[in-house]
Protein backbone atom coordinates (compact mmCIF):
# COMPACT_ATOMS: atom_id res chain seq x y z
CA UNK A 1 0.00 0.00 0.00
CA UNK A 2 1.65 3.33 -0.83
CA UNK A 3 0.72 6.38 0.97
CA UNK A 4 -2.14 8.10 -0.86
CA UNK A 5 -3.88 4.60 -0.21
CA UNK A 6 -2.78 4.15 3.16
CA UNK A 7 -3.75 7.80 3.89
CA UNK A 8 -6.94 7.67 1.70
CA UNK A 9 -8.24 4.75 3.70
CA UNK A 10 -7.21 6.03 7.19
CA UNK A 11 -8.95 9.35 6.33
CA UNK A 12 -12.38 7.17 4.82
CA UNK A 13 -12.60 5.01 7.92
CA UNK A 14 -11.06 2.20 6.82
CA UNK A 15 -8.09 0.50 8.31
CA UNK A 16 -5.11 0.61 6.28
CA UNK A 17 -2.09 -1.69 6.27
CA UNK A 18 -0.41 0.46 8.97
CA UNK A 19 -0.85 3.13 10.81
CA UNK A 20 0.41 6.61 8.83
CA UNK A 21 2.36 9.70 9.63
CA UNK A 22 2.24 13.71 9.51
CA UNK A 23 4.49 15.57 11.19
CA UNK A 24 6.36 18.41 10.24
CA UNK A 25 9.83 19.47 11.71
CA UNK A 26 11.01 22.39 12.89
CA UNK A 27 14.47 23.61 11.16
CA UNK A 28 16.21 23.22 14.88
CA UNK A 29 14.91 19.93 14.84
CA UNK A 30 16.08 18.94 11.28
CA UNK A 31 19.63 20.73 12.46
CA UNK A 32 19.93 18.23 15.79
CA UNK A 33 18.45 15.09 13.37
CA UNK A 34 21.36 16.04 11.00
CA UNK A 35 23.97 16.28 13.44
CA UNK A 36 22.75 13.22 15.36
CA UNK A 37 22.08 11.05 12.25
CA UNK A 38 25.28 12.19 10.49
CA UNK A 39 22.38 12.73 7.33
CA UNK A 40 24.19 13.45 4.07
CA UNK A 41 23.44 16.57 2.49
CA UNK A 42 19.75 16.91 1.02
CA UNK A 43 18.54 14.01 2.90
CA UNK A 44 14.67 14.60 3.80
CA UNK A 45 14.13 14.48 7.15
CA UNK A 46 10.76 13.39 6.10
CA UNK A 47 11.69 10.49 4.01
CA UNK A 48 13.82 8.88 7.60
CA UNK A 49 10.74 8.84 9.46
CA UNK A 50 8.43 7.45 6.85
CA UNK A 51 6.13 10.66 6.68
CA UNK A 52 2.75 9.57 4.72
CA UNK A 53 1.55 13.49 3.84
CA UNK A 54 2.94 16.34 2.28
CA UNK A 55 1.59 19.71 1.49
CA UNK A 56 1.49 21.64 -1.65
CA UNK A 57 0.92 26.12 -1.04
CA UNK A 58 0.20 28.30 -4.14
CA UNK A 59 0.56 31.44 -3.60
CA UNK A 60 -2.93 32.79 -2.82
CA UNK A 61 -2.69 36.09 -1.47
CA UNK A 62 -4.38 38.83 -3.69
CA UNK A 63 -1.38 41.17 -4.32
CA UNK A 64 1.75 39.52 -5.59
CA UNK A 65 2.75 42.55 -7.80
CA UNK A 66 3.20 44.55 -4.78
CA UNK A 67 5.22 42.78 -2.58
CA UNK A 68 9.16 44.06 -2.55
CA UNK A 69 11.63 45.53 -0.40
CA UNK A 70 10.87 49.42 -0.01
CA UNK A 71 14.05 50.33 1.50
CA UNK A 72 17.03 48.86 4.07
CA UNK A 73 19.85 50.30 5.68
CA UNK A 74 22.03 48.74 8.56
CA UNK A 75 19.36 49.16 11.25
CA UNK A 76 16.27 48.87 9.54
CA UNK A 77 14.38 46.27 6.61
CA UNK A 78 10.86 47.84 5.08
CA UNK A 79 9.00 45.88 3.35
CA UNK A 80 5.76 45.26 1.66
CA UNK A 81 4.31 41.67 0.92
CA UNK A 82 1.90 40.14 -1.30
CA UNK A 83 -0.75 40.62 1.03
CA UNK A 84 -0.22 44.40 1.13
CA UNK A 85 0.96 44.59 4.48
CA UNK A 86 3.92 47.10 5.15
CA UNK A 87 6.25 46.03 8.17
CA UNK A 88 9.73 47.40 9.41
CA UNK A 89 11.81 44.69 10.72
CA UNK A 90 15.23 45.15 12.47
CA UNK A 91 18.16 43.78 11.71
CA UNK A 92 19.06 40.51 13.75
CA UNK A 93 16.02 40.65 15.44
CA UNK A 94 12.82 38.39 15.83
CA UNK A 95 10.25 40.92 15.62
CA UNK A 96 8.29 43.38 13.25
CA UNK A 97 6.41 46.14 13.55
CA UNK A 98 3.21 46.59 11.06
CA UNK A 99 3.24 50.15 9.64
CA UNK A 100 0.54 50.18 6.64
CA UNK A 101 -2.01 47.13 5.85
CA UNK A 102 -4.17 46.99 2.77
CA UNK A 103 -7.39 48.16 3.54
CA UNK A 104 -6.85 50.40 6.67
CA UNK A 105 -10.24 52.03 6.04
CA UNK A 106 -13.20 49.62 5.61
CA UNK A 107 -14.75 52.33 3.40
CA UNK A 108 -12.67 51.37 0.46
CA UNK A 109 -13.89 48.10 0.65
CA UNK A 110 -15.65 48.18 -2.59
CA UNK A 111 -12.47 50.00 -4.32
CA UNK A 112 -10.04 46.53 -3.08
CA UNK A 113 -9.40 44.46 -6.40
CA UNK A 114 -7.61 41.57 -6.42
CA UNK A 115 -4.54 40.12 -8.59
CA UNK A 116 -5.65 37.33 -11.11
CA UNK A 117 -5.81 33.34 -9.09
CA UNK A 118 -4.52 32.18 -12.42
CA UNK A 119 -1.09 33.67 -12.71
CA UNK A 120 1.47 30.81 -13.41
CA UNK A 121 3.81 32.40 -10.69
CA UNK A 122 1.43 31.60 -7.54
CA UNK A 123 2.11 28.03 -8.56
CA UNK A 124 5.22 25.56 -7.59
CA UNK A 125 6.01 23.58 -10.88
CA UNK A 126 4.34 21.00 -12.02
CA UNK A 127 7.47 18.38 -12.03
CA UNK A 128 8.33 19.17 -8.41
CA UNK A 129 5.05 18.37 -7.18
CA UNK A 130 4.77 14.99 -9.04
CA UNK A 131 8.04 14.25 -8.06
CA UNK A 132 6.11 14.18 -4.18
CA UNK A 133 3.00 12.78 -5.58
CA UNK A 134 5.51 9.82 -6.44
CA UNK A 135 5.89 9.03 -2.73
CA UNK A 136 3.54 10.51 -0.30
CA UNK A 137 0.07 11.61 -0.10
CA UNK A 138 -0.22 15.26 -1.60
CA UNK A 139 -2.90 17.95 -0.19
CA UNK A 140 -3.59 21.44 -1.46
CA UNK A 141 -3.09 23.86 1.02
CA UNK A 142 -4.46 27.32 1.24
CA UNK A 143 -5.81 29.43 4.52
CA UNK A 144 -9.36 29.75 5.83
CA UNK A 145 -11.19 33.05 6.17
CA UNK A 146 -10.48 34.18 9.62
CA UNK A 147 -6.81 34.71 9.08
CA UNK A 148 -6.28 35.00 5.86
CA UNK A 149 -9.25 38.48 6.09
CA UNK A 150 -7.20 39.39 8.94
CA UNK A 151 -4.03 40.11 6.98
CA UNK A 152 -6.08 43.49 5.19
CA UNK A 153 -7.22 44.82 8.09
CA UNK A 154 -4.14 43.52 11.25
CA UNK A 155 -5.29 41.46 13.27
CA UNK A 156 -6.35 43.79 16.23
CA UNK A 157 -8.94 45.75 14.22
CA UNK A 158 -10.12 43.01 12.30
CA UNK A 159 -11.16 41.25 15.81
CA UNK A 160 -12.93 44.58 16.41
CA UNK A 161 -14.43 44.85 12.92
CA UNK A 162 -16.14 41.38 14.28
CA UNK A 163 -17.90 42.62 17.04
CA UNK A 164 -18.33 46.09 15.47
CA UNK A 165 -19.31 45.51 12.39
CA UNK A 166 -20.32 42.21 11.64
CA UNK A 167 -21.79 42.92 8.30
CA UNK A 168 -18.71 44.41 6.65
CA UNK A 169 -16.67 41.39 8.14
CA UNK A 170 -18.90 39.33 6.58
CA UNK A 171 -18.56 41.43 3.14
CA UNK A 172 -14.69 41.42 3.42
CA UNK A 173 -14.44 37.47 4.47
CA UNK A 174 -16.35 36.21 1.66
CA UNK A 175 -14.26 38.53 -0.85
CA UNK A 176 -11.20 36.69 0.49
CA UNK A 177 -12.95 33.18 0.71
CA UNK A 178 -13.92 33.90 -2.84
CA UNK A 179 -9.79 34.10 -3.55
CA UNK A 180 -8.32 31.53 -1.86
CA UNK A 181 -10.68 29.22 -3.34
CA UNK A 182 -10.34 29.83 -7.13
CA UNK A 183 -6.59 29.93 -6.06
CA UNK A 184 -7.30 26.31 -4.45
CA UNK A 185 -9.38 25.24 -7.27
CA UNK A 186 -6.74 26.51 -10.07
CA UNK A 187 -3.88 24.12 -7.83
CA UNK A 188 -5.92 21.06 -7.75
CA UNK A 189 -6.72 21.60 -11.60
CA UNK A 190 -3.09 21.59 -12.14
CA UNK A 191 -1.57 18.85 -10.23
CA UNK A 192 -4.92 16.61 -10.68
CA UNK A 193 -5.25 15.96 -6.75
CA UNK A 194 -9.05 16.09 -6.77
CA UNK A 195 -8.86 12.53 -5.45
CA UNK A 196 -6.88 13.66 -2.32
CA UNK A 197 -8.22 16.73 -1.46
CA UNK A 198 -8.01 20.59 0.23
CA UNK A 199 -6.64 21.54 3.72
CA UNK A 200 -7.41 24.80 5.07
CA UNK A 201 -4.93 25.78 7.82
CA UNK A 202 -6.75 29.01 9.94
CA UNK A 203 -5.76 29.10 12.88
CA UNK A 204 -8.48 30.24 15.07
CA UNK A 205 -8.37 29.07 18.49
CA UNK A 206 -6.63 30.30 21.81
CA UNK A 207 -5.49 27.15 23.85
CA UNK A 208 -8.69 27.93 25.69
CA UNK A 209 -11.91 28.94 23.21
CA UNK A 210 -12.16 30.18 19.50
CA UNK A 211 -10.65 33.82 19.32
CA UNK A 212 -14.49 34.86 18.96
CA UNK A 213 -17.89 33.66 20.19
CA UNK A 214 -19.41 30.75 18.16
CA UNK A 215 -22.21 33.70 17.62
CA UNK A 216 -20.11 35.29 15.68
CA UNK A 217 -18.73 32.12 13.99
CA UNK A 218 -22.26 31.46 12.72
CA UNK A 219 -22.80 34.97 11.26
CA UNK A 220 -19.50 35.74 9.54
CA UNK A 221 -16.98 32.65 9.32
CA UNK A 222 -20.13 29.50 8.97
CA UNK A 223 -21.17 30.60 5.67
CA UNK A 224 -17.93 31.32 4.49
CA UNK A 225 -16.48 27.89 5.06
CA UNK A 226 -20.25 26.23 3.64
CA UNK A 227 -19.61 28.11 0.73
CA UNK A 228 -15.90 26.92 0.26
CA UNK A 229 -16.85 23.38 1.02
CA UNK A 230 -19.91 23.45 -1.56
CA UNK A 231 -17.04 24.77 -4.13
CA UNK A 232 -14.95 21.89 -3.89
CA UNK A 233 -17.73 19.02 -3.45
CA UNK A 234 -18.71 20.80 -6.66
CA UNK A 235 -15.10 20.49 -8.64
CA UNK A 236 -15.20 17.12 -6.99
CA UNK A 237 -12.63 17.05 -4.30
CA UNK A 238 -12.96 13.84 -2.44
CA UNK A 239 -12.00 15.13 1.19
CA UNK A 240 -11.53 18.63 2.87
CA UNK A 241 -8.97 19.06 5.92
CA UNK A 242 -8.90 21.80 8.52
CA UNK A 243 -5.67 22.78 10.36
CA UNK A 244 -6.56 24.96 13.33
CA UNK A 245 -4.07 25.39 16.38
CA UNK A 246 -5.79 25.65 20.26
CA UNK A 247 -9.69 24.75 21.41
CA UNK A 248 -12.19 25.47 18.51
CA UNK A 249 -14.42 22.49 19.64
CA UNK A 250 -17.38 24.86 20.69
CA UNK A 251 -17.66 25.12 16.87
CA UNK A 252 -16.86 21.69 15.55
CA UNK A 253 -20.31 20.96 15.09
CA UNK A 254 -20.77 23.96 12.58
CA UNK A 255 -17.23 23.54 10.53
CA UNK A 256 -18.67 19.41 9.98
CA UNK A 257 -22.12 20.56 8.69
CA UNK A 258 -19.95 23.57 6.62
CA UNK A 259 -18.35 20.17 5.26
CA UNK A 260 -15.17 19.26 6.86
CA UNK A 261 -14.05 15.74 6.93
CA UNK A 262 -10.84 15.85 8.79
CA UNK A 263 -9.05 17.99 11.96
CA UNK A 264 -5.52 18.46 12.77
CA UNK A 265 -3.86 18.42 15.13
CA UNK A 266 -5.94 18.35 17.68
CA UNK A 267 -3.45 19.49 20.68
CA UNK A 268 -4.25 17.90 24.31
CA UNK A 269 -2.33 21.03 25.61
CA UNK A 270 -5.44 22.57 24.26
CA UNK A 271 -7.86 20.06 25.83
CA UNK A 272 -8.35 18.85 22.39
CA UNK A 273 -8.78 15.06 23.61
CA UNK A 274 -8.34 12.65 20.12
CA UNK A 275 -9.90 9.65 22.10
CA UNK A 276 -12.60 11.98 23.70
CA UNK A 277 -13.58 13.31 20.23
CA UNK A 278 -13.51 10.21 18.31
CA UNK A 279 -16.20 8.97 20.71
CA UNK A 280 -18.10 11.92 20.40
CA UNK A 281 -17.89 12.43 16.59
CA UNK A 282 -17.77 8.81 15.37
CA UNK A 283 -17.14 8.01 11.90
CA UNK A 284 -18.37 12.33 11.07
CA UNK A 285 -14.62 13.53 11.57
CA UNK A 286 -11.63 12.16 11.26
CA UNK A 287 -7.92 13.40 12.80
CA UNK A 288 -4.88 14.37 12.00
CA UNK A 289 -2.19 14.50 15.32
CA UNK A 290 -3.55 13.57 19.06
CA UNK A 291 -0.17 13.67 20.06
CA UNK A 292 1.16 16.15 22.76
CA UNK A 293 4.41 17.92 22.11
CA UNK A 294 4.01 20.46 24.73
CA UNK A 295 4.53 18.21 27.78
CA UNK A 296 4.66 14.05 27.14
CA UNK A 297 7.20 13.84 23.56
CA UNK A 298 9.39 16.50 25.19
CA UNK A 299 10.38 15.13 29.00
CA UNK A 300 7.10 12.34 30.06
CA UNK A 301 9.13 9.32 31.60
CA UNK A 302 9.31 6.94 28.92
CA UNK A 303 6.54 4.34 30.38
CA UNK A 304 3.71 7.72 30.16
CA UNK A 305 5.17 8.17 26.39
CA UNK A 306 4.52 4.86 25.43
CA UNK A 307 1.01 4.68 27.14
CA UNK A 308 0.41 7.83 25.22
CA UNK A 309 1.22 7.10 22.11
CA UNK A 310 -0.33 3.63 22.21
CA UNK A 311 -3.24 5.17 23.45
CA UNK A 312 -3.94 7.34 20.50
CA UNK A 313 -3.05 4.68 18.19
CA UNK A 314 -5.96 2.87 19.26
CA UNK A 315 -7.84 5.90 18.20
CA UNK A 316 -6.96 4.52 14.45
CA UNK A 317 -7.17 0.81 14.46
CA UNK A 318 -10.32 0.75 12.28
CA UNK A 319 -9.16 4.31 10.35
CA UNK A 320 -9.73 7.69 11.25
CA UNK A 321 -6.62 9.00 11.73
CA UNK A 322 -3.45 9.82 11.15
CA UNK A 323 -1.08 10.07 13.80
CA UNK A 324 1.12 12.96 14.42
CA UNK A 325 1.58 15.93 16.64
CA UNK A 326 1.67 19.73 16.03
CA UNK A 327 4.71 20.28 15.20
CA UNK A 328 8.19 18.78 16.31
CA UNK A 329 10.33 21.01 17.47
CA UNK A 330 13.67 21.71 19.56
CA UNK A 331 12.71 20.78 22.97
CA UNK A 332 12.04 17.27 21.89
CA UNK A 333 15.55 15.28 21.37
CA UNK A 334 15.70 13.65 18.30
CA UNK A 335 16.43 10.12 20.29
CA UNK A 336 12.48 10.36 22.03
CA UNK A 337 10.96 11.60 18.69
CA UNK A 338 13.07 8.24 17.64
CA UNK A 339 11.34 6.09 19.89
CA UNK A 340 8.16 7.63 18.95
CA UNK A 341 8.63 6.46 15.66
CA UNK A 342 9.40 2.54 16.80
CA UNK A 343 6.61 2.52 18.68
CA UNK A 344 4.11 4.22 15.75
CA UNK A 345 5.87 1.58 13.56
CA UNK A 346 5.80 -1.29 16.62
CA UNK A 347 2.10 -1.24 17.24
CA UNK A 348 0.39 0.80 14.45
CA UNK A 349 0.96 -2.20 12.45
CA UNK A 350 -2.66 -3.09 11.27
Amino acid sequence: MDAKERVGKALDFERPDRMPLYDSYWPEFIENWRAVKNAPAGADIADDYENDVEIVIPLEAPFPSRACLLQEDAAWRISRDAWGVTERSRAGAHFSEILQVALPDKTHLEQLEFESPLLDLRYPPRPAVEALKAKRCVFIKTGGPYLRTSNLRGGAQWLIDLVEDPAFALELAMKVTRQITAVGLEALRRYDLYDTGIWFFDDMGSNRSPMFSPRTFERIFYPCYRWMCAQYRAAGVKRILLHCDGNIENILDMLIEAGINAFHPVEPKAGMDVVRLRERYGRKLAFLGGLDNAHILPGAPLPELEAHVRRVLEVGRDGGLVIGAHSIGPDISVERYDFVHQLIRRYGQF
